[in-house]
């Protein structure tokens, strides 16, 4: 069983950060890339960033380069959003994913407002 649990979100004034985590289990989480995606109510969902097997590569959406941090830690099964400089367009629902295979976790509400 894929199992993916993501934490962190809440509300945050904007200029804030955040610091989301997910927990994976039910595959070999070293041998695919991770990613974060979000999905604000009416919109698409959007990929955030994605990182490789081992972090040597890494491609962030255009809207949170320099402010957002993916990371991973393969011998904790985890992996990591990093959010500074936080926007009210970032508000959404953050879901962690593995690029191989179909599941999802049941997200995290991150809501930046005043």
């Amino acid at each position: 069983q894929v199992q993916l649990v993501e934490s962190g979100g809440g509300l945050v004034q904007p200029g804030g950060s955040l610091r989301l985590s997910c927990i994976a289990s039910g595959f070999r989480f070293s041998g695919y890339a991770m990613s974060w995606y979000r999905q604000a109510p009416g919109k698409e969902r959007e990929l955030v960033a994605t990182i490789s097997l081992f972090g040597r590569n890494i491609e962030y959406a255009d809207s949170v380069k320099g402010r957002f941090t993916i990371s991973r830690d393969n011998a904790k099964f985890m992996v990591y959003l990093q959010m500074n400089s936080l926007k009210p367009d970032d508000t959404a629902v953050y879901y962690c994913k593995c690029e191989g295979n179909p599941y999802w976790g049941q997200g995290t509400q991150v809501t930046v407002s005043s």
